[in-house]
Protein backbone atom coordinates (compact mmCIF):
# COMPACT_ATOMS: atom_id res chain seq x y z
CA UNK A 1 0.00 0.00 0.00
CA UNK A 2 1.29 3.06 -0.96
CA UNK A 3 1.68 5.77 2.12
CA UNK A 4 0.28 9.11 2.16
CA UNK A 5 2.58 11.79 2.70
CA UNK A 6 1.43 14.93 4.55
CA UNK A 7 1.89 17.90 1.68
CA UNK A 8 4.72 20.39 2.86
CA UNK A 9 4.20 23.34 3.80
CA UNK A 10 3.86 26.31 1.74
CA UNK A 11 7.04 29.08 1.99
CA UNK A 12 4.65 31.94 2.06
CA UNK A 13 6.06 34.22 4.78
CA UNK A 14 8.59 36.66 4.51
CA UNK A 15 10.43 37.48 7.95
CA UNK A 16 11.93 41.16 8.13
CA UNK A 17 14.72 41.77 10.71
CA UNK A 18 15.87 45.51 11.16
CA UNK A 19 19.18 45.66 12.64
CA UNK A 20 21.68 48.29 14.20
CA UNK A 21 24.52 46.96 16.35
CA UNK A 22 23.37 43.13 16.58
CA UNK A 23 26.17 41.39 15.73
CA UNK A 24 26.17 39.15 18.56
CA UNK A 25 22.72 37.73 17.95
CA UNK A 26 21.57 38.10 14.27
CA UNK A 27 22.67 34.78 13.54
CA UNK A 28 20.50 33.06 15.71
CA UNK A 29 17.75 34.82 14.64
CA UNK A 30 18.51 34.38 10.77
CA UNK A 31 19.02 30.71 11.71
CA UNK A 32 15.89 30.47 13.43
CA UNK A 33 13.87 32.15 10.55
CA UNK A 34 15.39 29.97 7.72
CA UNK A 35 14.47 26.89 10.02
CA UNK A 36 10.53 27.38 9.55
CA UNK A 37 9.64 25.41 6.32
CA UNK A 38 6.66 28.20 5.68
CA UNK A 39 9.71 30.50 5.12
CA UNK A 40 9.85 32.24 1.56
CA UNK A 41 12.35 34.89 2.28
CA UNK A 42 14.39 36.57 5.17
CA UNK A 43 15.12 40.39 4.53
CA UNK A 44 17.57 41.62 6.74
CA UNK A 45 18.03 45.46 6.78
CA UNK A 46 21.35 46.75 8.66
CA UNK A 47 20.25 50.14 9.40
CA UNK A 48 24.07 51.23 9.32
CA UNK A 49 25.61 48.93 12.54
CA UNK A 50 28.87 50.09 13.44
CA UNK A 51 29.58 46.82 14.47
CA UNK A 52 29.92 43.64 12.19
CA UNK A 53 26.01 42.69 11.84
CA UNK A 54 25.85 43.24 8.21
CA UNK A 55 29.10 40.71 7.87
CA UNK A 56 27.15 38.55 10.63
CA UNK A 57 23.84 38.21 8.91
CA UNK A 58 25.73 37.22 5.56
CA UNK A 59 27.62 34.89 7.65
CA UNK A 60 24.16 33.45 8.68
CA UNK A 61 22.71 32.53 5.22
CA UNK A 62 22.05 28.47 4.86
CA UNK A 63 22.49 28.29 0.97
CA UNK A 64 19.08 27.96 0.08
CA UNK A 65 18.68 31.48 -1.76
CA UNK A 66 16.24 32.94 0.85
CA UNK A 67 18.99 35.40 2.62
CA UNK A 68 18.34 39.12 1.02
CA UNK A 69 20.85 42.22 3.02
CA UNK A 70 20.24 45.24 2.71
CA UNK A 71 22.90 47.51 3.90
CA UNK A 72 22.01 51.16 4.91
CA UNK A 73 24.81 53.95 4.98
CA UNK A 74 22.85 56.11 7.41
CA UNK A 75 20.76 55.02 10.52
CA UNK A 76 16.84 55.73 9.39
CA UNK A 77 15.46 53.92 13.01
CA UNK A 78 13.49 50.52 12.44
CA UNK A 79 10.30 52.12 11.15
CA UNK A 80 11.89 53.23 8.21
CA UNK A 81 14.12 50.00 7.77
CA UNK A 82 11.33 48.01 7.92
CA UNK A 83 9.30 49.73 5.43
CA UNK A 84 12.43 49.09 3.10
CA UNK A 85 12.54 45.55 3.54
CA UNK A 86 8.13 45.66 2.61
CA UNK A 87 8.88 47.39 -0.23
CA UNK A 88 11.38 44.63 -1.11
CA UNK A 89 9.13 41.72 -0.07
CA UNK A 90 7.32 39.43 -2.34
CA UNK A 91 5.61 36.75 -0.29
CA UNK A 92 1.92 37.08 0.70
CA UNK A 93 2.65 36.97 4.92
CA UNK A 94 4.98 39.47 6.49
CA UNK A 95 6.15 38.52 10.08
CA UNK A 96 8.41 40.98 11.93
CA UNK A 97 11.85 39.33 14.16
CA UNK A 98 13.95 41.66 16.34
CA UNK A 99 17.33 41.34 15.68
CA UNK A 100 18.03 39.84 19.74
CA UNK A 101 14.61 37.26 19.49
CA UNK A 102 14.65 33.84 17.48
CA UNK A 103 11.63 31.45 16.72
CA UNK A 104 11.51 28.17 18.28
CA UNK A 105 11.28 25.48 15.42
CA UNK A 106 7.39 24.71 14.43
CA UNK A 107 6.50 28.72 15.46
CA UNK A 108 5.34 29.73 11.89
CA UNK A 109 3.78 26.53 11.56
CA UNK A 110 1.37 26.10 14.42
CA UNK A 111 0.52 29.90 14.08
CA UNK A 112 -0.45 29.47 10.41
CA UNK A 113 -2.30 26.04 11.40
CA UNK A 114 -5.24 28.73 12.87
CA UNK A 115 -8.55 28.88 10.82
CA UNK A 116 -7.30 32.05 8.51
CA UNK A 117 -10.16 34.52 9.03
CA UNK A 118 -7.15 37.05 10.27
CA UNK A 119 -5.88 40.19 8.65
CA UNK A 120 -2.95 40.03 11.42
CA UNK A 121 -2.29 37.01 13.46
CA UNK A 122 0.26 36.86 17.04
CA UNK A 123 0.73 34.47 19.56
CA UNK A 124 1.45 35.21 23.12
CA UNK A 125 5.21 36.06 23.74
CA UNK A 126 7.98 33.87 25.43
CA UNK A 127 9.86 36.38 27.30
CA UNK A 128 13.16 35.37 28.76
CA UNK A 129 16.46 36.65 30.52
CA UNK A 130 19.30 35.75 28.52
CA UNK A 131 20.51 31.78 29.74
CA UNK A 132 17.16 31.05 30.83
CA UNK A 133 16.31 30.83 26.41
CA UNK A 134 16.46 26.91 26.29
CA UNK A 135 13.66 26.15 28.53
CA UNK A 136 11.49 28.62 26.81
CA UNK A 137 10.11 25.78 24.47
CA UNK A 138 8.31 24.55 27.75
CA UNK A 139 5.94 27.47 27.76
CA UNK A 140 4.83 26.37 23.63
CA UNK A 141 0.87 25.41 24.08
CA UNK A 142 -0.48 27.14 21.01
CA UNK A 143 -2.38 27.65 19.11
CA UNK A 144 -5.34 27.09 20.85
CA UNK A 145 -8.68 28.94 20.40
CA UNK A 146 -7.57 31.83 18.45
CA UNK A 147 -9.04 35.32 20.22
CA UNK A 148 -9.59 38.96 18.94
CA UNK A 149 -7.74 42.16 19.64
CA UNK A 150 -10.89 45.22 19.16
CA UNK A 151 -9.06 48.91 18.97
CA UNK A 152 -9.88 49.74 21.94
CA UNK A 153 -8.21 46.19 23.75
CA UNK A 154 -5.41 46.70 22.10
CA UNK A 155 -4.73 50.50 23.00
CA UNK A 156 -6.02 50.01 26.68
CA UNK A 157 -2.90 47.01 26.84
CA UNK A 158 -0.31 49.34 25.76
CA UNK A 159 -0.95 51.49 28.90
CA UNK A 160 2.15 50.54 31.18
CA UNK A 161 1.49 49.41 34.79
CA UNK A 162 4.67 50.81 37.12
CA UNK A 163 5.78 47.94 39.37
CA UNK A 164 4.43 45.13 37.43
CA UNK A 165 6.24 43.24 34.14
CA UNK A 166 5.85 44.87 30.84
CA UNK A 167 3.00 43.80 28.78
CA UNK A 168 1.92 46.34 26.24
CA UNK A 169 0.56 44.25 23.68
CA UNK A 170 2.55 46.10 21.01
CA UNK A 171 5.47 43.95 21.70
CA UNK A 172 3.37 41.58 19.67
CA UNK A 173 4.89 40.29 16.74
CA UNK A 174 2.37 39.26 14.16
CA UNK A 175 1.90 37.61 10.80
CA UNK A 176 0.68 40.17 8.26
CA UNK A 177 -1.06 39.61 4.95
CA UNK A 178 0.65 42.29 2.65
CA UNK A 179 -2.47 42.38 0.51
CA UNK A 180 -4.17 44.42 3.67
CA UNK A 181 -1.47 46.68 4.22
CA UNK A 182 -1.27 47.39 0.79
CA UNK A 183 -5.00 48.22 0.34
CA UNK A 184 -5.22 50.38 3.48
CA UNK A 185 -1.72 52.20 2.19
CA UNK A 186 -0.36 50.92 5.49
CA UNK A 187 3.44 51.40 6.24
CA UNK A 188 5.48 51.72 9.81
CA UNK A 189 5.22 55.51 10.49
CA UNK A 190 8.95 57.17 10.03
CA UNK A 191 8.39 59.61 12.65
CA UNK A 192 8.32 57.16 15.36
CA UNK A 193 11.28 55.76 16.68
CA UNK A 194 9.81 54.21 19.52
CA UNK A 195 6.09 52.84 19.76
CA UNK A 196 6.32 52.24 15.70
CA UNK A 197 4.59 48.70 16.16
CA UNK A 198 1.86 50.27 18.49
CA UNK A 199 1.09 52.47 15.79
CA UNK A 200 1.01 50.32 12.54
CA UNK A 201 -1.37 47.97 14.93
CA UNK A 202 -3.78 51.18 15.58
CA UNK A 203 -4.52 52.12 12.27
CA UNK A 204 -4.60 48.42 11.26
CA UNK A 205 -7.25 48.05 13.66
CA UNK A 206 -9.11 51.50 12.85
CA UNK A 207 -9.19 50.43 9.47
CA UNK A 208 -11.42 47.21 10.36
CA UNK A 209 -8.46 44.34 10.45
CA UNK A 210 -9.21 41.24 12.15
CA UNK A 211 -6.06 40.93 14.37
CA UNK A 212 -6.01 37.28 16.08
CA UNK A 213 -3.63 36.39 18.67
CA UNK A 214 -3.37 32.77 19.91
CA UNK A 215 -1.46 30.73 22.70
CA UNK A 216 2.24 30.76 22.56
CA UNK A 217 3.77 29.33 19.33
CA UNK A 218 6.93 29.85 20.20
CA UNK A 219 8.23 33.22 19.55
CA UNK A 220 10.95 34.14 22.19
CA UNK A 221 11.90 37.70 23.09
CA UNK A 222 14.95 38.08 25.34
CA UNK A 223 14.37 40.94 27.86
CA UNK A 224 17.41 43.88 28.03
CA UNK A 225 17.69 46.92 29.95
CA UNK A 226 19.33 48.59 27.17
CA UNK A 227 17.03 47.55 24.31
CA UNK A 228 16.05 50.46 22.56
CA UNK A 229 11.67 49.78 23.51
CA UNK A 230 12.90 50.59 27.30
CA UNK A 231 14.37 53.48 25.95
CA UNK A 232 12.12 56.83 26.25
CA UNK A 233 13.48 59.94 24.88
CA UNK A 234 11.68 62.91 25.38
CA UNK A 235 11.11 63.67 21.46
CA UNK A 236 10.43 59.65 21.22
CA UNK A 237 7.45 60.45 23.31
CA UNK A 238 6.38 63.68 21.96
CA UNK A 239 5.94 61.95 18.56
CA UNK A 240 3.74 59.16 20.19
CA UNK A 241 1.33 62.21 21.85
CA UNK A 242 1.04 63.47 18.72
CA UNK A 243 0.23 60.32 16.96
CA UNK A 244 -2.21 59.68 19.39
CA UNK A 245 -4.02 63.35 18.89
CA UNK A 246 -4.45 62.85 15.21
CA UNK A 247 -5.89 59.56 15.90
CA UNK A 248 -8.34 61.20 18.35
CA UNK A 249 -9.63 63.61 15.48
CA UNK A 250 -10.19 60.45 13.51
CA UNK A 251 -14.10 60.61 12.52
CA UNK A 252 -15.85 57.32 13.29
CA UNK A 253 -14.19 56.15 16.25
CA UNK A 254 -16.22 54.12 18.71
CA UNK A 255 -16.92 55.73 22.24
CA UNK A 256 -14.79 52.82 24.13
CA UNK A 257 -11.73 53.19 21.40
CA UNK A 258 -11.62 57.01 21.63
CA UNK A 259 -11.96 56.48 25.91
CA UNK A 260 -8.92 53.86 25.62
CA UNK A 261 -7.07 56.25 23.35
CA UNK A 262 -7.11 58.80 25.71
CA UNK A 263 -6.18 56.97 28.58
CA UNK A 264 -2.76 55.77 26.71
CA UNK A 265 -1.92 59.84 25.93
CA UNK A 266 -2.77 60.72 29.44
CA UNK A 267 0.05 57.80 30.70
CA UNK A 268 2.12 58.86 28.01
CA UNK A 269 2.04 62.86 28.53
CA UNK A 270 3.10 62.10 31.92
CA UNK A 271 5.70 59.98 30.72
CA UNK A 272 6.99 62.82 28.71
CA UNK A 273 6.50 65.53 31.23
CA UNK A 274 8.98 63.23 33.78
CA UNK A 275 11.74 63.04 30.91
CA UNK A 276 11.03 66.88 30.54
CA UNK A 277 12.38 66.96 34.13
CA UNK A 278 15.24 64.75 33.90
CA UNK A 279 16.09 66.78 30.72
CA UNK A 280 16.02 69.84 32.41
CA UNK A 281 18.12 68.78 35.69
CA UNK A 282 20.72 67.19 33.16
CA UNK A 283 20.82 70.78 31.69
CA UNK A 284 20.57 73.27 34.16
CA UNK A 285 20.37 71.70 37.82
CA UNK A 286 18.03 70.69 40.24
CA UNK A 287 16.43 73.92 41.17
CA UNK A 288 15.06 74.33 37.07
CA UNK A 289 13.79 70.78 37.32
CA UNK A 290 11.89 71.55 40.30
CA UNK A 291 10.53 74.60 38.60
CA UNK A 292 9.89 72.18 35.55
CA UNK A 293 8.22 69.59 38.30
CA UNK A 294 5.87 72.49 39.74
CA UNK A 295 4.45 73.48 36.42
CA UNK A 296 3.11 69.70 35.60
CA UNK A 297 0.89 69.04 38.56
CA UNK A 298 -1.13 66.41 36.88
CA UNK A 299 2.05 64.26 36.49
CA UNK A 300 3.47 64.90 40.22
CA UNK A 301 1.75 61.57 41.29
CA UNK A 302 3.87 59.99 38.44
CA UNK A 303 7.17 61.41 38.19
CA UNK A 304 7.66 60.93 42.47
CA UNK A 305 6.24 57.54 42.61
CA UNK A 306 8.62 56.38 39.04
CA UNK A 307 11.46 58.58 40.96
CA UNK A 308 11.46 57.32 44.25
CA UNK A 309 11.27 53.46 43.24
CA UNK A 310 14.19 53.90 41.12
CA UNK A 311 15.99 55.26 44.27
CA UNK A 312 14.81 52.20 46.51
CA UNK A 313 15.88 50.06 43.95
CA UNK A 314 19.36 51.17 44.01
CA UNK A 315 19.57 51.34 48.07
CA UNK A 316 18.20 47.77 48.67
CA UNK A 317 19.34 45.63 45.66
CA UNK A 318 17.73 42.16 46.42
CA UNK A 319 18.63 38.87 44.38
CA UNK A 320 15.73 38.66 42.07
CA UNK A 321 13.46 35.43 42.91
CA UNK A 322 13.42 32.02 40.64
CA UNK A 323 10.18 33.36 39.17
CA UNK A 324 11.83 36.25 38.14
CA UNK A 325 14.59 34.93 36.28
CA UNK A 326 12.29 31.94 34.79
CA UNK A 327 10.97 32.18 30.91
CA UNK A 328 7.36 34.05 31.26
CA UNK A 329 4.48 35.11 28.95
CA UNK A 330 3.91 38.20 28.00
CA UNK A 331 0.18 37.81 28.04
CA UNK A 332 -0.52 35.16 30.30
CA UNK A 333 -3.46 32.98 30.90
CA UNK A 334 -5.16 35.96 32.86
CA UNK A 335 -5.69 37.96 28.97
CA UNK A 336 -9.16 37.99 27.86
CA UNK A 337 -10.04 39.25 24.58
CA UNK A 338 -12.56 38.19 22.33
CA UNK A 339 -13.61 35.02 20.29
CA UNK A 340 -12.34 35.12 16.71
CA UNK A 341 -15.42 34.86 14.72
Amino acid sequence: MRRLQAPSPVPEVCVIIAARDAADTIATAIASALRQPEVAEVIVVDDASADRTGGAAAAADDGSGRLKLIRLSVNVGPAAARNRAIAAATAPLLCILDADDHFIDGRLGRLLSAPRTWDLIADDIIMVRGREAGSAAGLVTGPGRPQRLTLATFVAGNIPRPGAYRRELGFLKPVMRRGFLERQGLRYDVRLRLGEDYALYVEALAAGAVFAVTAPCGYVAVERANSLSAQHRTDDLAAILAFDDAMLDRPGLTPDARAALRAHRTATAKRWQHRRVLDRRRAQGYAAAVRELLGTPMAWRHILSVTLAAKLARLMPAAAPDREIRPRLLLGPERRLEPVR
